[in-house]
């Protein structure tokens, strides 16, 4: 991957975070906090990373719970992002970050062809349960 483009992708994830961070989220942060969660763990599959299960496990609870407290209030803007959620969101960032480095194009290509069967099929996660 070219050095520009994974800027452009890595900058985008950390304004997001620190948007959703600072009480400015909404639905399409989250969604893209949470698609780069997704692509982190699907890189990682592909032999690029090393993080636990449970953070990425950790990481999708903390999107659903947004969302659902959104539903639940009926706010479409300014949501936060709970303290306790902000470091394992830096981490997959980090790991995503250094993942843009070094993987190659095919490969994030690959992760993202995963990501569109994940989102069009019927799974809840393409992440397993930490014992599986």
């Amino acid at each position: 991957m070219n050095a520009a483009l994974a800027r452009d992708r890595s900058l985008s994830c950390h304004v997001a975070l620190d948007g959703w961070r600072r009480g400015h989220g909404n639905r399409r942060i989250v969604n893209e906090i949470i698609r780069a969660t997704y692509m982190t763990w699907f890189l990682q599959c592909a032999g690029y990373g090393d993080a636990h299960v449970e953070l990425f496990k950790v990481a999708e609870c903390a999107g659903e719970v947004a969302l659902m407290k959104a539903d639940e209030s009926g706010e479409q803007e300014g949501w936060s992002l709970d303290d306790e959620w902000v470091s394992t969101f830096t981490e997959i960032l980090a790991l995503h970050d250094a993942q843009l480095r070094t993987a190659p194009l095919h490969q994030y290509e690959s992760a993202e062809r995963r990501l569109l069967a994940f989102l069009h099929g019927p799974e809840r996660s393409p992440i397993p349960a930490p014992n599986d």
